[in-house]
Formats: C-alpha cells, sequence, structure tokens
C-alpha cells in the first residue's frame, strides 16, 4: 500500500507451520448444517424426483435376494421333493433380470439429476462467493495474499463439490437399501439378523472419532494448499519471475515451494490413510458375517425342530451381503460430512465477512445535472488505516480542500505524506475516519459506490491490463463502444498512431499484465481508456514517475488532453508535471502545509520551492553527467577516426 505515511502496514512474513496449523482449525460457524441445506433451496423440484428415483432404485435392489430365495425353495428345490418347477423357473429368472434392468435404468435417471443439482449448488456456491469478495473493500485485498483468495474460490468450493453433488443421494439410497434390507433380513429370519447387526453401535461410535481426526487433517491440508497456491502466484507471475532472476532467487523460491509441497504430500498421505483402518476393520467384520451365519445356521438345524432351508441361508447372506456397501456408504458420508465441514467452515468464513464500506440504506445516485457535478470537497478529513498501529500518527489529518469542476488540483509532498490516501478517499475506496468527503455537492456517505465510480477516471502509476488484446482492454471501460469511439480515445491519448503500427493493430495481444508494451504505451492505453469512460472527475496517482523523459512528455501530453473539461486530482513526483496546476497542495506528515500556485509557493519560500530546488538541482547533476558521457563518447569516436586514418 502507498502513501500511507505512518499508517502503511508493514509486511507480514510468511507463516509458520504452528501458524498456519493454528489457521487450519474450522471456525465455528453457527447453524453450519442448516446453511449447507439453504444452498439447496432453489432446486427443490429436482431434489425431490432424485429422492423418489432413489427411494424406488433403493427398494428394489434387495427384492432379488428375496427372488433368489423362492428359486433355490420353490423352483429349484421345492419342500415336498417333486422336480424343479421350470416354468416358476423362467419367471423368476425373467423377474430378476427385469428388476435389474428397471434398476439400472433409474440409476442413470438419478446419476443425471445429481450430478446438476451438485454441481449447480457448487456453481452457485462459487459465483456468490465470488461476488461477495467483489463487495469487499480495498483494504481486504491488501491484507490478503490473491493466491489465498483464489485458493478459497477454486480449492475450498473445488473440495466440497462432491460432497454437494453426492451427499443427498447418497444418505438417502444407502439409509433405504440399509432399512429394506434389515426389513427384508428380519423377515427372512430374525434371529440371524441380530447376529449380523450386533456390532453396528460400535462401528458408529469409532467412526464419530475417526471423522473428527479427518476433519483437522483437512483443514490442515487446506491451508497448506492455499500457502502453495499462494507461492504459485507470487513466483510465477511476470512480476515474480522478473524480481527471482534479477536477485538469481530462483533456487530459493524453488526450495520454498518444495517444502511446502513435501507438506502438502504428507497431509494428503495423511488425508487418504486416515479412516482406512477402521474401514478396513469394518470391511472384515461384515465380510466374516455370512460364514457366523453359515455357523450359527448349522447350530439351529442341528439343535432345534426349526428347519433352516438352503434357500433361506442364500437369500439371507445375499441380502447381509447388499448391506455391506451402503452400510459402508454411510459411514464414508458420515465421515465425508465431518471432513468437508472445515471446508464449509472457510468458505462461509470469507462469506461471512461484512465490507467495512457499503451503502446506505438511503443512499441515492449522482444528480449528473447538478451544478455541482466534478466538485470535490475534504472537510476536516482525518484518517488512519485499519491495521496501523494504534500510537500510529494518523495518515491524513484535518485535511481540507475544494476543487470546483474542471479545476486542476495537484498534491505534492515527501514519500509516505498520505497523498495517495486523498485519492483512495475522494471515490470511497477507504473510509475517513473523521471529518466529510464530498462528492458533487453530497457527502460519499449518503451516495452509492457504484454511482461515484461511475463518475471518476484514475489512472495510476502501475497500469493495469489484461492478457487480452488491446481492444478488449480498451472496451473494459466501455463494452459498448465502437471501433470509431475507441480510435478517438487513442488518438486523444497519443497512442492510436503506435497501435496502428503494430502488425495486428488493435487486436494484438498486451500479454501478461501489458508486458509487451513499454511503460509510456501503457500509460497511454490506460489514459484512453478511462477517456472512453468520460467521467467528470480524473485522478491521477503519479501516472508519469516511473517513465523515461521523452515518454513522460508524450504522457504527459495525453494526460494534459484527458483533464480539459474536467476535475482534475493529481499527485506528482515531479514537480514540472504540475507547474500549470490552478492550486497545488503541499502536504507533509498527513497535512497540508502550503496551498498555491507554483509560482506563489515557489515565492513563498517553503516545503514546495526546497522540493523544486532539490529537483532543480538533480536535474542539473543529470545533465551535466549526460553531456559529459556524450563529450567522451565523441572523443573515442576521433580517436577511432584518427587511428583508422
Amino acid at each position: 500500500m502507498r502513501g500511507g505515511g505512518g499508517g502503511r502496514p508493514s509486511f507480514r512474513p510468511p507463516d509458520t507451520a504452528a501458524q498456519r496449523k493454528q489457521n487450519a482449525e474450522a471456525p465455528r460457524i453457527p447453524h453450519l448444517g442448516r446453511r449447507i441445506v439453504v444452498l439447496f433451496r432453489p432446486y427443490r423440484p429436482s431434489i425431490i424426483c432424485t429422492a423418489i428415483l432413489v427411494i424406488v432404485g433403493a427398494s428394489l435392489a434387495v427384492v432379488p435376494p428375496l427372488l433368489v430365495q423362492r428359486i433355490f425353495d420353490d423352483a429349484l428345490f421345492p419342500v415336498d421333493g417333486s422336480a424343479p418347477d421350470l416354468t416358476l423357473l423362467w419367471e423368476l429368472v425373467l423377474a430378476t433380470i427385469g428388476l435389474y434392468l428397471l434398476s439400472a435404468g433409474v440409476g442413470v435417471i438419478q446419476t443425471w439429476l445429481t450430478a446438476t443439482v451438485g454441481n449447480r449448488v457448487t456453481g452457485d456456491l462459487r459465483i456468490r462467493l465470488f461476488e461477495h469478495l467483489q463487495a469487499m473493500e480495498l483494504g481486504f485485498f491488501t491484507r490478503t495474499k490473491t493466491g489465498v483468495i483464489q485458493s478459497r474460490l477454486q480449492n475450498d468450493v473445488g473440495g466440497v463439490s462432491g460432497v454437494l453433488t453426492n451427499t443427498v443421494t447418497s444418505v438417502l439410497g444407502n439409509t433405504v437399501t440399509v432399512i429394506a434390507s434389515l426389513i427384508a433380513m428380519i423377515i427372512i429370519d430374525w434371529r440371524l439378523t441380530i447376529i449380523a447387526v450386533i456390532m453396528m453401535p460400535i462401528l458408529v461410535i469409532v467412526q464419530r472419532r475417526v471423522g473428527q481426526v479427518r476433519a483437522r487433517i483437512a483443514g490442515e491440508t487446506q491451508e497448506s494448499l492455499s500457502e502453495l497456491t499462494a507461492i504459485t502466484q507470487e513466483t510465477l507471475s511476470v512480476s515474480g519471475i522478473m524480481l527471482s532472476k534479477s536477485f538469481n532467487r530462483q533456487r530459493a523460491e524453488s526450495a520454498r515451494y518444495g517444502a511446502e509441497n513435501v507438506n502438502q504430500v504428507r497431509l494428503q498421505v495423511r488425508q487418504a490413510m486416515s479412516g482406512q483402518g477402521f474401514f478396513a476393520v469394518v470391511q472384515v467384520l461384515m465380510a466374516s458375517v455370512p460364514a457366523v451365519i453359515y455357523l450359527v445356521s448349522g447350530y439351529l438345524i442341528a439343535g432345534t425342530a426349526d428347519t433352516i432351508t438352503a434357500g433361506t441361508i442364500v437369500a439371507f447372506t445375499t441380502v447381509q451381503a447388499r448391506l455391506l456397501m451402503p452400510l459402508m456408504g454411510l459411514m464414508r458420508v458420515a465421515l465425508d460430512l465431518q471432513t468437508s465441514g472445515a471446508l464449509f467452515a472457510r468458505i462461509f468464513e470469507y462469506l461471512d465477512l461484512v465490507p467495512t464500506i457499503k451503502d446506505a440504506p438511503d443512499a441515492v445516485g449522482v444528480d449528473s445535472a447538478s451544478d455541482a457535478l466534478g466538485r470535490v470537497e475534504f472537510r476536516d478529513v482525518t484518517f488512519r488505516y485499519p491495521d496501523a498501529a494504534p500510537d500510529s500518527r494518523p495518515t491524513l489529518d484535518r485535511v481540507s480542500f475544494t476543487a470546483e469542476p474542471g479545476q486542476h488540483v495537484a498534491f505534492v509532498g515527501p514519500s509516505g505524506a498520505g497523498k495517495t490516501t486523498v485519492l483512495y478517499l475522494t471515490p470511497r475506496m477507504y473510509e475517513a475516519s473523521g471529518g466529510e468527503v464530498r462528492f458533487a455537492g453530497a457527502d460519499v456517505r449518503h451516495l452509492t459506490q457504484e454511482a461515484i465510480i461511475d463518475h471518476v477516471g484514475i489512472v495510476s502509476q502501475e497500469t493495469y491490463l489484461f492478457h487480452a488484446s488491446i481492444r478488449e482492454n480498451l472496451r473494459y471501460a466501455k463494452p459498448d463502444a465502437t471501433d470509431a469511439e475507441l480510435e478517438q480515445a487513442c488518438r486523444a491519448a497519443n497512442i492510436h498512431q503506435v497501435i496502428a503500427g503494430f502488425e495486428h493493430g488493435y487486436d494484438t495481444i498486451v500479454g501478461e499484465r501489458g508486458y509487451r508494451l513499454s511503460g509510456g504505451e501503457k500509460q497511454r492505453i490506460a489514459i484512453a481508456r478511462v477517456l472512453l469512460k468520460d467521467p467528470p472527475v480524473l485522478l491521477l496517482d503519479e501516472a508519469t514517475s516511473a517513465l523515461d523523459t521523452v515518454s513522460e512528455r508524450v504522457v504527459q501530453e495525453a494526460l494534459d488532453a484527458a483533464a480539459r473539461g474536467r476535475t482534475t486530482l493529481s499527485i506528482a513526483h515531479r514537480l514540472s508535471t504540475v507547474i500549470g496546476a490552478d492550486i497545488i497542495h503541499v502536504v507533509e506528515a498527513g497535512r497540508i502545509v502550503e496551498s498555491g500556485t507554483h509560482a506563489s509557493l515557489l515565492a513563498a519560500g517553503g516545503l514546495y520551492a526546497d522540493l523544486a530546488a532539490e529537483q532543480m538541482a538533480a536535474s542539473r547533476i543529470l545533465k551535466a553527467e549526460a553531456e559529459a558521457e556524450a563529450e567522451a563518447d565523441r572523443g573515442v569516436e576521433a580517436d577511432r577516426g584518427v587511428e583508422g586514418g
């Protein structure tokens, strides 16, 4: 953050492993389960249809074992000892095959509905989170790593996608299957049913404990993934690569990424293996039940007058085998819900963030017909950045000024004096701590943020261009702009001839952050983009400070053209760019200490005069060095001419 003065936040060192583990602990989100259910509310008709299909499919799944009992006891081995009934056998076999076909068809339709609803809910959650983040104030993004925000949108939402897609049908389908299977088992033989389910309560208790462990590991895994994403975003961007190459830090960055990657692999393995021992025990127990059933059946046949037929044993073990998968499915879903609870908590944590700057209930738009349109006024404005130390001086301290419509007001002063903060407060990107910021004759707190931004154009020192064509970057300001309007804006910004000289003209791809263009070219495209917007107020944040002398002159001409007829607030590093301003405010330590025109401020002999003298001296030194270097070059050329002669 620039221009923050005493309130500028300090650099935050990388998180330690302990800090990341603490951050990974899922925040307590009230009514989490209820909030997840609410996500499905818009799709109730589809969910009802899915539920019906699930119940039908699950019910159909337990009928074939009952047919198997009849196949054995009535068709193949009739109880009366007669020959197999082939007619009945055909009927039962065809009925069994028909049930399987019907069940498969129901399953296909159910899967389509489930995938549709689940992915739409995931999409809704993703866009809801994106829109909410768009509404957050600028300060949130200066405090939060871009990679961490990206991870919440991509990794966390992606992590709950499977739960949203499969949970409802899995829970409903498996529950119906388990209940239907238990009923069928009781109908077949209640004594064998008791033996088959006697271990279930113990398994449920163990499953809950395993779920808690998996939830904690999931939180740590997502936190590590966020850190990986942040490192990638910081180091593999164009700016990051240039920085690492210029300081020969590629190996160090690779080591940093590698260390976090090792941590991520370790956590992924832990997450994959957590609960596997539990499921292995469950599977062994459930798979061993048929053998126990055979043993018990033998004792029942040998020791009682009751006769347990072969069909009863086969049907019971078939149903019991069908109980294994849905029962394990329910346990897995319970574990997944506990695990995904940490991810849902991270998502809802961001959704619960309340922007510190939001429209008042009675906020109105800007009156475009008002005579005050274009007027910007600060009345005793005080501001301190939210994360500034309590005992630090405010970034702005009782600042007052007025910029009338069409007037050029410039702000100069030492670095960190608070100049950029003035521009941040004008369109209400930050909220003043005290005093009143007025725009077009009204307090900005009584206007909608959208209305203010619609009437403001900003050209900053750090021009941002998308990795797209020049045409697309320009139309970001006005999507419906015609080609003629694009050309007119670019001519006014002194960039049309340059663009026309490119092989693909306005369809030239500018590259990541516009790195295929020079600094002056990027700035003039940014100016053309603002001209397309045609705002009554123009904010210029040291728009030429990073340019060479030639580029500065060309860009300054474009800025002068853009400022005509508009209220312009500009921050200047080089005083030569604001000589023609209607009024110049000199800012020091968060206060306006001098105000006047260039001539009057020079005559006053204050801070402005000192800054001008320093820049003049520096300019003379640079000019003398350039002349000396040029003279030396001419001497070398002359010596070469003599030698050649």
